[in-house]
């Protein structure tokens, strides 16, 4: 986010203090209840879905 802010300045969008880019991953899971699938997903999330170094990632689950 930040190379994007000061690159929007240096292109004279400076009314952009920050900016945030994202992406979002939607999972449709099958045969598991909501503590095993936040589990399973967390899983995901760390071992191949999110950079944890460099990214932070929240799961909502949802019926």
């Amino acid at each position: 986010g930040k190379a994007v802010a000061d690159t929007l300045g240096r292109m004279g969008f400076n009314e952009v203090e920050s900016a945030r880019i994202g992406k979002v991953i939607e999972l449709d899971l099958d045969g598991v209840g909501a503590g095993e699938a936040e589990a399973r997903v967390k899983e995901m999330c760390e071992k191949l879905l999110a950079n944890t170094v460099i990214e932070n990632y929240r799961i909502e689950l949802v019926d």
